[in-house]
């Protein structure tokens, strides 16, 4: 399985960017799927997912600022992410996980300048 993230980059604070994630199977052969991110000298932390059934999970920081979402046809999975803050400075890596196994991208860097 390979997961192909893309879009990160440099933004001001306030602005906005998309993720995205493209899969190498039918995303619907996960039990989850969603993003992770990891901050110099923090663990890494979960974002968001979304689920077969479409339920979603955020991370608190996030909520009402990133949305996550899928294209079923495309196999890929997107977050939208607004009003991004210094704080939001990390890796973003996409991860999957289907029955015992999970799966990881390669990362994308976001950085947002005060």
């Amino acid at each position: 399985v390979q997961l192909q993230a893309c879009g990160g980059g440099l933004v001001q604070a306030g602005g906005s960017l998309r993720l995205s994630c493209a899969a190498s199977r039918n995303i619907f052969s996960f039990n989850v799927i969603g993003w992770f991110r990891q901050a110099p000298g923090k663990q890494r932390e979960l974002v968001a997912t979304i689920g077969n059934g479409s339920r979603t999970n955020y991370a608190d920081s996030v909520k009402g600022r990133f949305s996550i979402s899928r294209d079923i046809a495309k196999d890929t999975v997107y977050l939208q992410m607004n009003s991004l803050k210094p704080e939001d400075t990390a890796v973003y890596y996409c991860n999957a996980q289907r029955n015992t196994m999970n799966y990881w991208g390669q990362g994308t860097l976001v950085t947002v300048s005060s």
